[in-house]
């Protein structure tokens, strides 16, 4: 233990939101300093990244359904988890060198947040991963625990605090006190699935073909829950399903919100079944400290009213939800010494 402390200033340790879209990494002391999807480019076939290693994050995405035949744009996490062994290791080395440069001799401590639902199996491949990659030691903590202190809330307090992460992969719901988690839910309905439902509804009403990036796009447009006060369109092009021909359509904020539905109605179903289960006084203290929304999906317009509708408590988004996990990270990091017997590690899994 004083041994690794030693090691630790002599190390640039890190905290990782390893998420399904993007990875966020910050410093100790200096907060978040890379934030790049999590999309690694490789030659079809092999494990072997493009360009030296370098084709990676932002530089891979751009090539997401525009790859020829010989290159495969590969996102290596699915529903908040390690799909591709090897590429998340790929990625989170080059994540890791960029961050923390060749030149030091000692390996960084690395936090990472991971979805609270995930199994033994799924906690042993990060390990893996990240040990793979270049950590010396690495250190696991659940992303709502994560995001409640990124967003600063009260959780060491004895009241509740209610956070609803949504990512690009998983929807993490949790009541928290006292420093853990009282009661979570974790379903894998997220960004991801929303981009899905309208590259479905796409297909199924305008018989057009499009990609999940040009989904995605249409989301953050157009996307909505509750009724805008000036409904706008946007026009879309893809291929048509029938003629197999380049097409352009418009479509409007009204049709992506009923592509929305379902999953929106998912998260909502998430939240009420997490309040169902929460202790009496639990509940009580929400009544007055509300409901907390994180991730990327807390951007979607509407989404707080309808919550606050469904639930009759406050719904607040909480300041850069986008951030949110890895400033938890951050905070991690900061109080290493005295929180890491509060954290899953690698120690304990050998």
């Amino acid at each position: 233990m004083l041994f690794d402390s030693l090691l630790g200033m002599f190390s640039v340790d890190m905290g990782i939101d390893l998420g399904t879209c993007n990875t966020l990494v910050c410093l100790k002391g200096e907060g978040i300093v890379l934030n790049e999807p999590s999309v690694v480019a490789v030659r079809r076939g092999t494990n072997q990244v493009l360009k030296g290693g370098t084709a990676v994050g932002h530089v891979a995405k751009e090539m997401l359904g525009r790859t020829p035949g010989s290159i495969q744009a590969i996102r290596p996490l699915k529903d908040g988890v390690i799909a591709d062994f090897d590429i998340t290791e790929a990625m989170l080395s080059y994540f890791i060198r960029k961050v923390h440069g060749r030149s030091r001799l000692v390996k960084p401590r690395v936090v990472i947040a991971v979805p609270s639902g995930i199994t033994a199996v799924e906690k042993r491949a990060v390990y893996n991963s990240a040990e793979r990659a270049g950590a010396r030691r690495v250190y696991l903590v659940d992303e709502p625990m994560a995001a409640g202190i990124g967003a600063g809330l009260p959780i060491g307090e004895a009241t509740a605090s209610m956070i609803v992460d949504i990512g690009g992969g998983t929807t993490e719901v949790a009541i928290m006190t006292l420093a853990d988690i009282a009661v979570v839910q974790s379903i894998r309905t997220a960004g991801d699935a929303m981009d899905a439902a309208i590259v479905s509804y796409m297909r199924r009403k305008h018989d057009l073909m499009i990609g999940l990036q040009t989904a995605e796009a249409i989301k953050i447009e157009l996307g909505s829950v509750t009724p805008l006060e000036e409904e706008m369109s946007k026009e879309i092009r893809g291929r048509d399903v029938i003629a197999g021909l380049p097409r352009k359509c418009v479509i409007t904020s009204v049709e992506v919100r009923e592509a929305l539905t379902e999953p929106v109605q998912q998260i909502i179903s998430c939240v009420m079944r997490t309040l169902e289960s929460a202790e009496p006084e639990l509940a009580a203290d929400l009544v007055e400290n509300g409901i907390h929304l994180a991730g990327g999906g807390a951007l979607l317009r509407g989404l707080d009213q309808a919550l606050e509708k469904a639930t009759s408590l406050e719904v607040k988004v909480v300041d850069d939800p986008l951030s949110c996990v890895a400033r938890g990270t951050s905070v991690y990091l900061d109080n290493l010494a005295a929180w890491k017997d509060t954290m899953e590690s690698d120690a304990d899994a050998e």
